[in-house]
């Protein structure tokens, strides 16, 4: 199971939101760009970055941030938040992002998930965000109507990266992952599952690496709050990662 250290972005710098809450908001010191390098300096062989403006808007308020990421780092990044149209999609991997999450536009525009994935196979994830089992939209501020399984039913024929599953409830609470409904998820789709949400402790990574049905274990784990609160570093967390 692969580390995803993540990097919010809103308004240029990096920060973290509790439960999805953009008025709960934790802005930490350091400079997205110094982050990310950090981070693979560490050992991370991938980063997670969200644009957070771009997700509630569809404007890419920090696509400059994300490309200079992208330029800085070795390792791959796997970017999302406002992709909802193809000329983003297509900006965001033309910058060198290795994997594009869409999450609003592959609920909203079926056809705009499987033609960019169709272009570009596998460098496409989609992001699934649930609360109380139903997949929300817009940066988290809307319900869509359809829960979890739903979806992933609906997205099952693309040719994707990964399915990116959070739990809402969860996100920045360090109170440890669904296990169990991870491993529902791992159970309804053929796509890799990269888990993101609740991990707290390294305790809780290491159970993640431990989740598998049928053979097929985590893809990997999205970690954001529990490495910018200093609970344990990104090469504390990579080890914990192996099974």
């Amino acid at each position: 199971m692969e580390l995803y250290p993540a990097i919010d972005i809103r308004g240029g710098a990096c920060v973290r939101l509790v439960q999805g809450d953009y008025a709960r908001e934790k802005v930490y010191g350091g400079d997205p760009l110094a982050v990310a390098m950090e981070f693979e300096a560490d050992g991370a062989s991938w980063i997670h970055v969200v644009d957070l403006d771009a997700a509630r808007t569809g404007r890419p308020e920090n696509r400059a941030v994300v490309a200079a990421i992208t330029a800085a780092v070795a390792i791959p990044v796997q970017a999302g938040g406002g992709i909802r149209d193809e000329f983003s999609a297509e900006a965001l991997l033309g910058a060198g992002v290795s994997r594009i999450v869409l999450g609003t536009a592959a609920l909203e525009d079926p056809g705009l998930l499987r033609r960019v994935a169709q272009r570009h196979p596998h460098r496409v994830a989609v992001g699934l965000d649930a609360r109380h089992g139903e997949v929300a939209v817009r940066g988290w501020t809307e319900g869509s109507g359809r829960t979890l399984t739903d979806v992933l039913n609906e997205i099952e024929d693309a040719e994707l990266g990964a399915v990116i599953v959070t739990d809402i409830s969860r996100d920045g609470m360090l109170g440890g992952p669904d296990l169990d409904g991870l491993a529902g998820v791992l159970a309804t789709t053929r796509h890799p599952v990269v888990a993101s949400g609740g991990v707290g402790t390294l305790d809780d990574l290491r159970a993640l690496a431990l989740v598998e049905v049928g053979g097929r274990p985590l893809a990997g784990a999205i970690v954001g709050t529990a490495i910018h609160e200093g609970v344990f570093s990104v090469r504390e967390a990579v080890l914990a990662c192996e099974p």
